[in-house]
């Protein structure tokens, strides 16, 4: 069922993203339907992490836990048609502001030269209100400082020798943010989505079995969403021009 969209549409004049987020399975609460429809659009999307999630599992040794996280992220990206998942190697749940993780982002900025950036919103609060994690808020923050380092050749000159400076990035968009301006339909791509967050099995089955299931979530995530953007699905976003 769609109705009228309360929100302008997010611009899709762009062929080239970059999804910057902290942890694996990040994107795939919303993002990765939105992921989907670029992708089946024929758009190239490609993901950059800062951490491998390495903290996130309370039973497990971080350094099993990285590398396990780490893959179920890649196959989470795999289901919604991403090739090309990247890690910064920060250290899960104390992921620092600062210089050298702005240097980190602005060189795969550099290197993949995105027309736009995605990232989970840098808020104190999700869409929800429910209250945000210090890294999501570290790593949204340093990613639209890094988007501006990116295009200019004397901030982090010595990311020089590798790629020339990149400054064609036209906005940033924080998906589940408190204060949403923009918003995509994805109608039809919810079972992508689905299979995305599916992909995260043994970190899902760490949260407990009270812990609702990736079609229920996204359903109700995506149904919030789709009344932002007049669809039956959608995904809301803060856009920041850049």
């Amino acid at each position: 069922m769609s109705s009228t969209p309360t929100l302008p549409a997010l611009p899709d004049d762009w062929q080239r993203a970059l999804v910057v987020v902290a942890h694996p399975d990040d994107i795939e609460y919303g993002l990765a339907a939105a992921v989907a429809r670029w992708t089946d659009d024929g758009r190239t999307v490609t993901y950059l992490l800062a951490t491998r999630g390495e903290a996130g599992i309370d039973t497990m040794d971080p350094t099993e836990a990285a590398v396990l996280r780490a893959q179920e992220e890649r196959d989470g990206a795999a289901e919604v048609g991403v090739e090309i998942v990247e890690f910064l190697d920060h250290s899960d749940g104390v992921v620092e502001y600062g210089l050298p993780l702005r240097r980190d982002i602005a060189r795969i900025i550099r290197a993949r030269r995105p027309d736009a950036l995605f990232c989970l919103t840098h808020r104190e609060r999700f869409a929800g209100g429910g209250t945000n994690q210090a890294d999501h808020r570290v790593v949204g923050q340093a990613a639209m400082d890094a988007a501006r380092d990116a295009g200019n050749r004397w901030i982090f000159p010595e990311l020089n020798a590798d790629d020339e400076p990149w400054g064609g990035a036209r906005f940033i968009a924080y998906a589940s943010s408190p204060e949403p301006t923009h918003a995509v339909g994805v109608d039809g791509h919810v079972e992508a989505a689905v299979s995305s967050l599916e992909a995260h099995a043994r970190y899902l089955e760490a949260l407990g079995p009270d812990y609702p299931s990736p079609r229920d979530l996204l359903t109700g995530i995506l149904t919030q969403g789709g009344r932002l953007s007049g669809t039956e699905y959608g995904v809301g976003f803060e856009v920041f021009d850049l």
